[in-house]
């Protein structure tokens, strides 16, 4: 778990592949099976520690720029019920990070044309369901601060091109709004996988406190 999450925070490797390429760096070509590499909740929790120890100054500035990207966003796209997922969510955020907004709309297609409508340029591919049910179509694009046309887009791009040097992806999955009932479950632990936009502006809010920055469930 620990070498996975060096990985993750310095390399901004996806869980999976942390998990694998870990097993391989201490191990060898031994095949190991998934039942014995840690889970993400472990990896996780070993990700905030590095980050703690090796990126405290750094890593809460880039989670409060890409924050503040995911409420923009989220606000643009209110009207296709937008929820935030990841590391952004979550708060492990790093300068490797995207943000993964996940859309429940009655039309997917008018999403789409919202964004061309708004210039954005965009490619299209396929994500996993959150449920396992399939694959669902997924819109992705480098952020420059194109959109949506405000001022505030334009002086948080100038921002995240100083502290990053480097534009931010961001994916959107769109669900079908029957998909949203059961989309924020907690887990064992009450945390939630997703959060809507008035929940990752209470997070944005609360950055500056001492509380931990792990989103639960109401």
């Amino acid at each position: 778990a620990q070498a996975a999450a060096r990985m993750i925070a310095e390399d901004g490797a996806d869980y999976a592949t942390a998990k694998r390429k870990a097993a391989r760096q201490l191990l060898g070509d031994i095949r190991v099976t998934g039942e014995w590499l840690p889970d993400n909740e472990m990896v996780e929790a070993e990700v905030r520690a590095y980050q703690a120890l090796f990126h405290s100054d750094s890593q809460p500035r880039v989670l409060a720029l890409l924050r503040r990207l995911a409420i923009l966003a989220m606000s643009d796209l209110a009207a296709f019920r937008p929820y935030l997922a990841g590391a952004v969510l979550n708060g492990t955020a790093t300068e490797h990070s995207d943000v993964y907004l996940q859309c429940f709309c009655d039309s997917p297609k008018d999403l789409t044309l919202h964004l061309l409508n708004a210039g954005v340029d965009f490619d299209t591919s396929e994500s996993r369901h959150f449920a396992g049910r399939g694959e669902v179509e997924t819109l992705s694009f480098l952020w420059k601060g194109q959109w949506p046309a405000q001022r505030e887009a334009r002086l948080l791009a100038g921002e995240i091109r100083a502290e990053l040097g480097q534009p931010v992806g961001i994916h959107i999955a769109l669900y079908d709004a029957d998909d949203e009932r059961g989309a924020v479950r907690a887990d064992a632990g009450g945390r939630v996988a997703r959060a809507d936009l008035s929940a990752v502006q209470a997070l944005a809010a609360a950055a500056a406190s001492d509380t931990p920055d792990t989103p639960e469930a109401a």
